[in-house]
């Protein structure tokens, strides 16, 4: 018999802004810190973890307009709440960070419910798999030869993951040979029996997007994600019936009618739970893809993630990301390792996502 459910009693948010370890750039972007905006439920002596990484003004979303909707309520009643959240952002603009701020409150109530029950959060969602598939991701733009080689290898050699992928579409799409001279580099580096993927971000043009694909496929390159903007459904669809290589996308969803529109035109369907409403609104989103025959695959945040996904019969694998692994190890006790390619969630038995917040560090990079 489960127990009574206690309620909400409170729900803390603070911003914390994490400098990169080096300039870094994909094909539309460049930054030098990461935000992560993270929430701490608290209900019967626990206290449960979430996050998303985002503009600061995140949080203030979370303060006031979020936290009087989930406080008071049972804490195992995590779709409840997050079904109150949905609905009342209507008119603040559900899409960016506002789903966002809903997505950090959904993941720290799983975590919490999980705690209260002294479960790892796989075990409370029941386990489809043992193992979670992950593979390396950086390979910034703003990376010298030097510095791409030691990365991948790091991933492929002391970590012996076996699959890893690189940006290229660099400053939107025009610098075709240095995006095409790094995946020949990139290949060199990780041999033939690594798999290799690709990240345009959205830089490339539809047909440019196909003809580069055509040397992409000589490097092996099995991945091609976001070849063009993933609000171009048709160009996506385009490209996909056009190349070898997967083509995928799907990160900037923040809700299920976005998902059911990019199946279409997928080969793959990718969904980030610290934007698309939480655990809550991912596992909807794997469901979504598995009933279209489509995997599943995670984007960034592997920590969010890694218990989720070894509940899905459906993934493809989770997102290894440079800058949020850096991160997450440097916030969090009991981090996973990707040694050989496979996290294992919930193999140590610890309550929740398994992680303990360091409060020390986390207050060094407090912004707000």
């Amino acid at each position: 018999m489960t127990p009574d459910s206690p309620l909400l009693e409170s729900l803390d948010v603070q911003v914390l802004t994490v400098p990169t370890d080096g300039p870094e750039a994909d094909g539309t972007l460049a930054w030098d810190a990461t935000t992560m905006v993270l929430v701490q439920a608290r209900a019967g002596g626990a206290t449960g973890l979430g996050w998303t990484y985002g503009a600061p003004a995140t949080a203030a979303v979370i303060r006031d307009q979020l936290a009087e909707l989930v406080l008071d309520r049972p804490a195992f009643d995590v779709p409840a709440a997050n079904e109150a959240m949905g609905r009342a952002v209507r008119n603040a603009g559900r899409p960016g960070l506002v789903a966002g701020a809903v997505s950090a409150v959904d993941i720290a109530l799983w975590d919490l419910k999980a705690r209260l029950l002294d479960l790892p959060l796989v075990d409370l969602l029941g386990a489809a798999r043992q193992d979670v598939p992950v593979y390396g991701s950086g390979g910034f733009t703003s990376y010298d030869e030097r510095r791409l080689t030691d990365q991948l290898r790091h991933w492929t050699d002391e970590q012996e993951i076996p699959r890893v992928k690189i940006k290229i579409g660099e400053s939107w799409g025009t610098c075709e040979e240095r995006d095409l001279r790094r995946t020949e580099q990139a290949r060199a580096a990780i041999g033939d029996d690594t798999e290799l993927y690709v990240d345009a971000n959205g830089g490339y043009q539809r047909k440019q997007a196909v003809r580069l694909a055509r040397t992409f496929a000589g490097l092996g390159v099995s991945w091609f994600e976001e070849p063009v903007s993933s609000d171009d459904l048709a160009g996506l669809a385009l490209v996909r019936d056009a190349v070898t290589a997967d083509v995928t996308a799907g990160e900037y969803g923040y809700d299920l009618p976005y998902f059911a529109r990019m199946i279409p035109s997928v080969d793959c369907l990718q969904a980030d739970a610290t934007r698309c409403g939480g655990l809550t609104g991912w596992l909807r989103a794997a469901a979504l893809a598995q009933a279209n025959g489509l995997q599943l695959s995670g984007h960034c945040a592997p920590h969010v993630h890694a218990h989720a996904a070894a509940a899905i019969p459906n993934l493809r694998h989770l997102e290894w990301f440079h800058d949020h692994v850096r991160i997450e190890e440097l916030l969090f006790e009991g981090t996973l390792d990707p040694r050989g390619g496979t996290l294992r969630p919930g193999r140590d038995g610890a309550p929740g996502l398994g992680l303990t917040l360091r409060a020390d560090r986390a207050e060094r990079y407090r912004t707000a």
